[in-house]
């Protein structure tokens, strides 16, 4: 799984609670509520980065290696990976705790490209 098997030592960038509300019919957690919790620790770094908007453009492939169950603690770690002129990849790992237990394990990674944007919506080089 990507050589991560120890939850990283970082705070992470967001930290929820998957709720009944984000599963499917089946009572399943829906993949694309973990994905957008991704994207949305991915922005939250991206912002920052470029110290205004920014915009995801591309996401690589996920493979989701283990379920998260309602009521499970979902931690989102975002790495900054490689950055650009007007570009950066963010790099970001998501963790599952089940609430009556100490341990995390790992659910999915994936890294999100990004690029930031002026106010008119079109690429603007990053600060330094």
């Amino acid at each position: 799984m990507d050589g991560e098997a120890r939850s990283p030592r970082d705070q992470p960038v967001i930290r929820t609670i998957a709720m009944p509300a984000d599963t499917n019919p089946a009572g399943d957690v829906f993949g694309g509520w973990l994905m957008s919790q991704m994207d949305l620790a991915a922005g939250n770094l991206a912002a920052l980065t470029a110290r205004g908007r920014a915009a995801t453009v591309a996401v690589d492939g996920m493979r989701f290696h283990l379920p998260v169950k309602v009521g499970d603690e979902v931690s989102l770690y975002a790495t900054l990976t490689r950055r650009g002129r007007t570009s950066m990849h963010i790099h970001v790992t998501a963790w599952r705790r089940s609430r009556h237990e100490a341990a995390s394990e790992k659910v999915t990674c994936a890294t999100f490209a990004f690029v930031a944007l002026d106010d008119a919506g079109r690429p603007r080089q990053l600060p330094e």
